[in-house]
């Protein structure tokens, strides 16, 4: 049997691939998820080794920020711009401005312009996740979305155990630019694949590209972003509150101006369907209690616990392992029963796993963390996987770019918010107990340094981090039932074998 085109009409669903292209398009969009999630924990690991090189620590959080507020930005305009102009066409471009800025990051001679690239890396990087995964929502019926978001997932999982040791071993015996130049193959490749086997056919129309709303959307969002940075750096308020109104205004100036336009960049009708609305909320909400994992659990292990860097990575990669799982049991179950099923096991998961957080104590067992920590995992696998499947489904083929691309935005934003108020709620915790701090808290993360500070202080300091850290997980446990609330919400009959006549929007 011929391979047969995908159609990408703006008033119809693309029919489906053969089934020899299917799995080769699904092997690109693995690709170049795999290269978008392992840019984060190579860089990770390789940023101490590249502040050593470049200089310029007081900038070294500057390094992530720029990168994840560039990104956040641009997802929701890539989202809409591929619902207009086909996938394809909108992939390429956002993954070559993410490559040639990687070419720029292993380059840099100094941290300004490695900030600089960085922020044009995230650019880049908004269009590919939220694509890729659009693509996986076109090509495959809601059945088969349920079963294939679950390797999507476990792409994450393998990039999270993958990208530290590669980047430790390029650092090490290599040079810290190929942390950055090893996309470039992942992405040619990634390049062909898509043109060899996905072909999108569109009926010739004349869009009009809503550069106003564009505008907006960069000026609000980046606003808020940027109020969320300096508040997780404890910058004045004064400074803070000029972000954050700049970045109010305009979003609400957004708004209106989004009604009366004929193509908006942010179609906030999807927002009025029940379905899309949840997933978005969400999106954030699992994005918060995700970030009390990956910011504050190696903190917990290795300051208040005393554990090395060994068994803190041990327990925070748990998360990543469990998630892969159960992602692909969620698959199964939504299919058996319902997505809201599946998300309410999701959400049940994460009210678990942040309560055992937050009865973690400097004497705990390490095994417990880790627990905890798997269970988190198994919380974001069934949500993460059950809130996608069911937007993408309730969404025609000319909406559902800027549908998925509403989770992983809100996604990211959650993430922004988690960082900033944990990091202030564990600020606070910890000044409060011992006010002279500052350098202490370095200290005892280094095992040198541990010893140094004495037995009855280390104790001291390691009891005030745990007792922020405590505060953290009590918050992070309300927001994992605001989360299970969500997926109470979802309509109890819907899954990906059974749609709620009239729940589509095209």
């Amino acid at each position: 049997m011929a391979d047969q085109t995908a159609t990408a009409d703006v008033r119809g669903e693309a029919p489906p691939l053969a089934r020899r292209s299917r799995r080769l398009v699904l092997m690109a969009v693995m690709m170049a998820t795999f290269m978008a999630a392992m840019e984060s924990t190579i860089v990770a690991t390789a940023m101490p080794s590249i502040v050593a090189a470049l200089g310029g620590f007081r900038l070294f959080s500057w390094a992530f920020a720029a990168y994840l507020l560039t990104q956040a930005v641009a997802i929701p305009i890539y989202g809409r711009l591929a619902d207009l102009y086909g996938r394809k066409r909108v992939f390429y471009a956002g993954t070559s401005v993410f490559l040639v800025a990687s070419i720029l990051c292993g380059l840099a001679w100094a941290m300004v312009p490695l900030i600089l690239f960085r922020a044009l890396q995230g650019a880049g990087a908004g269009a590919i996740q939220p694509i890729a995964t659009t693509i996986i929502g076109d090509i495959y019926e809601p059945e088969e979305r349920a079963r294939v978001q679950g390797y999507i997932s476990g792409v994450f999982g393998v990039a999270a155990i993958i990208g530290p040791m590669l980047g430790a071993f390029l650092v090490q015996h290599v040079t810290w630019s190929l942390v950055f130049w090893i996309n470039l193959p992942i992405g040619a490749v990634t390049f062909v694949m898509f043109g060899l086997f996905f072909h999108e056919r569109r009926a010739p129309r004349r869009h009009r590209i809503d550069y106003l709303g564009s505008a907006l959307m960069v000026l609000g969002a980046g606003s808020l972003m940027l109020a969320l940075v300096e508040f997780g750096n404890r910058a004045a308020w004064p400074t803070i509150a000029v972000f954050a109104a700049v970045g109010i205004v305009m979003l609400m100036v957004l708004a209106a101006h989004e009604r009366g336009v004929a193509e908006p960049v942010l179609p906030l009708r999807l927002w009025r369907h029940r379905v899309i609305a949840v997933g978005s909320l969400s999106g954030l909400t699992a994005g918060i209690v995700m970030m009390s994992i990956n910011g504050f659990l190696p903190l917990y292990v290795e300051g208040a616990m005393g554990r090395g860097p060994t068994e803190a990575g041990f327990a925070l990669g748990a998360a990543s392992v469990s998630w892969t799982f159960a992602s692909l049991a969620a698959g199964r179950l939504m299919i058996r029963t319902s997505y809201r099923r599946a998300a309410t096991v999701g959400g049940v998961s994460l009210i678990v796993g942040a309560v055992m957080l937050a009865s973690l104590s400097p004497a705990s067992a390490l095994a417990w963390a880790i627990i905890a920590s798997l269970m988190i995992g198994v919380g974001m696998g069934f949500c993460n996987t059950s809130f996608l499947v069911s937007t993408q489904a309730s969404v025609g083929y000319g909406a559902r770019g800027a549908a998925t691309s509403s989770i992983m935005f809100m996604r990211i934003v959650g993430n922004s918010v988690g960082a900033a108020v944990f990091g202030a709620i564990l600020n606070f915790g910890v000044s409060r107990r011992i006010p002279e701090a500052g350098e202490i808290v370095d200290r005892l993360l280094q095992p040198a340094g541990r010893h140094g500070l004495g037995a009855q202080m280390a104790t001291r300091v390691s009891d005030a981090i745990a007792a922020g850290l405590h505060n953290v997980y009590l918050v992070a446990s309300l927001v994992a039932i605001i989360c299970l609330g969500l997926a109470l919400a979802l309509p109890a009959r819907l899954s990906p074998v059974r749609a709620v006549p009239g729940a589509s929007l095209r």
